[in-house]
Order: structure tokens, then C-alpha cells, then sequence
């Protein structure tokens, strides 16, 4: 095929000793699956365990345009037809938390508790164990969830008791690994609305009267909580301490340091250093805890928790209030929120002020889907400018931390309104402003304009601004850093291949193998068992999180089988590996990404079943 022809048609310029067809492809992963476990494996007809397969929802980009779908537009980016399933328990029967988590109090619901109280009638229904080595046990001395892990063989004696490496566990008694929980009593009263916000109520006051918060009133909003700390510490003649305010009478976490003393004034913000550093993007689902860490393994500056609803963060979920933990190796966090209206976002960054240990909070007016856009949020913000000074004023007002926002270049694709927006954004006191350069109409497909990019840079100037988009290569990253950005965000080539932010800082393509790919899904792994937990539970929902990177690992293109280095995303045709596992690696079929979960995790339950949430674009 003639270059000119290929590069038009964006193929990826694969060595043709490689090249074959999608029938000869998906025949060698069969083949050489079954070869892998003996020859005695059918696919079709068995699991790994010798268990009947059970029916799976399974995926083919290609597959996709069969039947009625060939009479429907292809929905690009999104998977629209994505049932909502109910997560699944994965166990029959399982082992009561008072039991499992060794607690010293009996179980509160005692004969009308629905889980299991006998250990050994756990232990003969519990299923076989997935290896022989326990992650936690060896690498903190001791597994918490005991007879329940799925490798509880290394860790528990025949008489069912949990063991200790007493040493090892010491280590790690007093080491804080992951910050920002929940606290039950705050919980407790988000419910119940026992929560005051003093200085959001302050500041709505000027709105209410129609004026612009400017420093002097943001001072005044800074005064009331510099009160309010004080009057939450309750009487002193009685010790009881007032409970309908949103600032605990002590610091729960850290030091007190002066700042707790004397609250801070705009002026004398914390300040962070933004510029010239990798920044890894806010990725709603694949960007969790775990992922983070692998990302901050290779070279990642900045991390951000994924986008976070405000409301329900207010509302005192805890599935909300979990992504926004932080691991001890992030040393450069901070949140996104994503909210409409300035009551509930204001509120939210002075609970989270005064509650968790962040860097700087990020508000979302990039998002494109459609139901956060329809009511207001992400890019509807873009085109609601009086809400949207709002809020940005609001937060500032009640943050110790920097306010960072991230936009998008407008909402229709030829009608670009972001640079009439940084001027404003610069007036109401953002730290840093990253840029998307597409529109919400492009969602994530067509290039990203960079020339525009270029253009808003000189304009939030002394205000750093971060560019987004295609950066894949780190040929990308040294184009995008001859533009004014002061730094550059990545999202979709970090997803593709983790090992990018080595690239850019080393200046080099890296041929990673197979082997040295398999070993990161492995660091993925033992991240997931830690952070999600080492039973059943844990381990399949470790796995789909797994899977649903897979969607975006299978993309990558090894270096070695390509003709040039691509510099842009580009639509390979079939290709064989160098080894069957790099070939299985670049399959799209979802059952091949469960071929490689269970060479991590073990073969999956019996009613395991998986949908990617984001559609590969990779292949035509």
C-alpha cells in the first residue's frame, strides 16, 4: 500500500510480516489458548476449572454492525445500548463481617442475620482459592479479610485462624497508605443536615444583594470562618462541643499547623507550582486509585480523584465520597467536582476544605455527556457565565487551596468561545486553567486544535493554562510544549499505555514487550486487591476495572512492528504479535480480555458477565 494512500486513510503503518486477517487472528488466540492450558480446553464449552461456561456478553467492534445495528449510526465513544446491572455477589452464602473482620462485639442482628456465622460451614462452600501467595499477607504481615480471602491458604492454619507475620506487620501500624475516608459521625450528619455552612452563607448573602464578591467581601467571608472555628469548639464549662457545624472543633488529620490557627486570606492561598509538569487527567472509571498508582510509578506529576457529583457528596454517599481517596504516593492530588449551581458547590469545597487532604480542587466544565451538559454542568457551564463567576467566586471564597478549572474550546464545534471565557476566569481568581482543544459536539473524536490552544495560552497568561489532547507519543508532548502551555495533560494515551509519561520525560518511543505489559497488569492487580480487597468481592471488582482499561490497552501498537513511529492515533488493520501474548493483547473481543484477568485473577464466577462502558475506536 502506497504511504501517501495509508497515512490518508489513517493505518497504521504495520511491518507486513506481521499482517494477516481477522479470521487467520482470532483463529491463532484460540488455538494458542488451548495449546497454553494442555490442548484439553474448549472455549466454547468449558471453563479453565472444568466448570460449565456460563453465557457472556461478549463485544467485537466489528460484530457490532451485525443485524439491527447495521440500520442504526454507530454511536462512537460511548456505549449507549450498556444495560444497568445491579452488581453481582459472585457468592452464594457468604461469611458475616462480625466473623470475617474479627470483631470483638457478637453480631447485632444475631438468629435473623442472613450471612453465615460458622466458619466451617463457610469454609466447604467458599470457592477454591486462586494461588498459593496472599499480596497483602506478604506485603504487610497480615491479610484483613482472613478466611474470606481468595488466597487465604498462605495466611490461615488448618483450625481457621488468621496468622500474622508480627515483624513485617509492625512496619506498617502506624503508616496512614490511603487518606481522605469518610468519617461515620460527618456521614451521619450530611444525612441528617446537621451540617452548617457558615461561610457559603456568608457569601450567598452578596449575591442575594446583588453585589460582586471582591477581596474585601471574600476577607469578610474568611472572618466568618475564622468565627465559626471558634464557636464550634462548643462550651468550654460543659466539654460538649456544638454538632450543626461543618468544621470539626479539632483537626482530625495531620498537624495543626498556623493556618488552622489563623484561616487564611485569598492572598495567602497555599500555593502550588503548576508548571512544566505532567499532569494525568481526571478519568471517570478507569482513573481510579489503583490506576493512579501505575501512572505515578512512571512518571506522572500531577494526579487529580475522578469527577465527583457534589450533591452526592453532600448527601454523605460513600461511593462518591471514595473517589476521593488519596494514596500516601500522590504527592500532587486533587479533586474534581462537577455541580451547577453555587449554593451546592460552594458548599461542597468548604466540606471538603475542612475535611479531606487535597492540593488544589478542580471544577469540571469540560464534561460533554449528556446528562450532566442537560442540566447545567460541564460544558453547559461554558455557556452560563454569570452561574459559572458564581461559583468559581463562591469556592474561591471558602478554599485554602488552589481553584483550578478544566474547559473545553465551546460547545458547538466551528464556534470556539473558550478564549472569551480565560480573560474572565483569570478575573475571578483561578490557579490554573487546563484546555480540552475540542468542543463538546467532537466529544473525543477529530483532532484536537492545538493552534488554538496556542492562542488562549497568551491569553491566561500569568495564569498557567495546560493543554489536552492527542498527546500519544512523546514527539506529541515536545510539539505541544513548543506552544505557551505551561504544562500538558494526558488522558486517552495514558489509558493506552501508562508507560508514556516515561517516554516524554526520557524522550524516547520504549518497545515495551509483552512480558514487561503483562507484569504492569500485575502491579494493576496486587494495587486492586490492596485498595478493593483480596475476597471475592475484591477480586472481581478489581477484575472489571481491569477490564475496562483492557478497552483502551488493546489499542496500543508495539513499536517494534511498526514500519515509523505513529505520532497520532491511527486505525490498525489485524496484526500478529512477536508472542502469542502481545497478540492477545491486541485483540478488541472482550473474551480475550478475560483470557488475560484470568491469567491474574483466576477463572471468573460462574455468573460473570461484562460490557465495556467506553467503545474502542481503534479498528474501522
Amino acid at each position: 500500500m502506497d504511504s501517501a494512500v495509508e497515512a490518508e486513510k489513517g493505518c497504521a503503518s504495520i511491518k507486513e510480516q506481521f499482517l494477516t486477517t481477522k479470521e487467520k487472528f482470532h483463529e491463532f488466540l484460540e488455538s494458542g489458548w488451548q495449546r497454553q492450558k494442555g490442548g484439553e480446553v474448549d472455549r466454547d464449552t468449558e471453563e479453565p476449572s472444568g466448570e460449565p461456561e456460563q453465557k457472556r456478553m461478549k463485544l467485537d467492534t466489528d460484530d457490532l454492525q451485525d443485524g439491527d445495528r447495521k440500520e442504526k449510526k454507530r454511536m462512537r465513544g460511548q456505549n449507549k445500548s450498556r444495560p444497568h446491572m445491579k452488581p453481582n455477589s459472585y457468592e452464594d452464602r457468604r461469611l458475616c463481617p462480625s466473623i470475617s473482620q474479627e470483631r470483638e462485639t457478637k453480631c447485632v442482628y444475631g438468629d435473623k442475620c442472613r450471612f453465615i456465622h460458622d466458619v466451617a460451614e463457610y469454609m466447604s462452600t467458599k470457592a477454591q482459592d486462586l494461588g498459593e501467595q496472599c499480596y497483602l499477607y506478604n506485603t504487610f504481615g497480615k491479610c484483613h479479610y482472613g478466611v474470606t480471602c481468595r488466597f487465604a491458604k498462605a495466611h490461615v492454619s488448618p483450625e481457621f485462624k488468621n496468622l500474622v507475620n508480627e515483624d513485617l506487620h509492625k512496619s506498617f501500624t502506624d503508616r496512614v497508605m490511603v487518606r481522605n475516608h469518610l468519617d461515620k459521625e460527618l456521614q451521619k450528619r450530611l444525612r441528617k443536615k446537621q451540617v452548617c455552612f457558615k461561610g457559603t452563607d456568608a457569601y450567598l448573602k452578596t449575591i442575594n444583594k446583588g453585589k460582586k464578591p471582591d477581596n474585601k467581601s471574600r476577607d469578610e467571608c474568611r472572618d466568618v470562618k475564622a468565627e465559626e472555628t471558634q464557636s464550634c469548639s462548643g462550651d468550654p464549662s460543659t466539654g460538649q462541643e456544638t454538632q450543626n457545624c461543618a468544621v470539626p472543633p479539632v483537626k482530625t488529620m495531620g498537624p495543626i499547623t498556623d493556618a488552622d490557627i489563623i484561616k487564611l486570606r485569598p492572598c495567602e492561598k497555599k500555593q502550588v507550582d503548576f508548571r512544566d509538569k505532567l499532569y494525568l487527567a481526571p478519568l471517570t472509571t478507569c482513573g481510579n486509585l489503583p490506576f493512579r498508582r501505575v501512572c505515578k510509578r512512571f512518571g506522572a506529576d500531577i494526579t487529580c480523584g475522578e469527577m465527583a457529583m457534589c450533591t452526592n457528596l453532600l448527601q454523605g454517599q460513600s461511593s462518591e465520597w471514595a473517589l476521593l481517596k488519596r494514596h500516601e504516593s500522590e504527592d500532587l492530588f486533587g479533586v474534581q467536582l462537577e455541580g451547577c449551581f453555587p449554593d451546592t458547590m460552594t458548599r461542597c469545597a468548604e466540606l471538603l476544605n475542612q475535611n479531606i487532604d487535597v492540593d488544589f480542587v478542580d471544577i469540571n466544565s469540560g464534561c460533554p455527556i449528556d446528562l450532566v451538559y442537560k442540566k447545567g454542568g460541564g460544558c453547559g457551564l461554558m455557556t452560563r457565565t454569570n452561574k459559572f463567576e458564581q461559583i468559581v467566586r463562591g469556592m474561591n471564597s471558602v478554599l485554602d487551596i488552589p481553584l483550578t478549572v478544566k474547559i473545553r474550546t465551546g460547545v458547538q464545534q466551528n464556534s470556539n468561545i473558550a478564549h472569551k471565557l480565560i480573560p474572565e476566569l483569570k478575573k475571578w481568581g483561578v490557579s490554573l486553567i487546563t484546555l480540552h482543544g475540542r468542543s463538546r459536539e467532537q466529544r473525543y473524536t477529530k483532532l484536537a486544535d492545538w493552534d488554538y490552544i496556542n492562542t488562549c495560552s497568551k491569553l491566561a497568561t500569568p495564569v498557567p493554562l495546560f493543554g489536552n489532547g492527542d498527546i500519544l507519543s512523546y514527539e506529541d508532548a515536545m510539539k505541544a510544549r513548543e506552544t505557551g502551555v505551561s504544562g500538558i495533560m494526558l488522558a486517552r494515551g495514558a489509558l493506552i499505555k501508562p508507560w508514556l509519561f516515561t517516554e516524554i520525560k526520557e524522550s524516547r518511543h520504549w518497545d515495551i514487550s509483552s512480558g514487561e505489559r503483562l507484569d504492569i497488569l500485575r502491579d494493576f492487580t496486587n494495587n486492586g486487591l490492596e485498595h478493593w480487597g483480596s475476597d471475592t468481592q475484591g477480586v472481581e471488582k478489581t477484575r472489571n476495572f481491569m477490564l475496562e482499561w483492557l478497552s483502551f490497552l488493546c489499542r496500543y501498537i508495539p513499536v517494534g512492528l511498526l514500519e515509523r513511529a505513529r505520532r497520532r492515533s491511527t486505525s490498525p488493520p489485524f496484526y500478529m504479535g512477536r508472542d502469542y501474548l502481545e497478540s492477545l493483547m491486541a485483540s478488541q473481543h472482550v473474551a480475550d480480555w478475560i483470557k488475560i484477568s484470568e491469567m491474574l485473577l483466576g477463572p471468573v464466577p460462574k455468573t460473570f458477565s461484562f460490557l465495556p462502558k467506553h467503545k474502542a475506536n481503534s479498528y474501522k
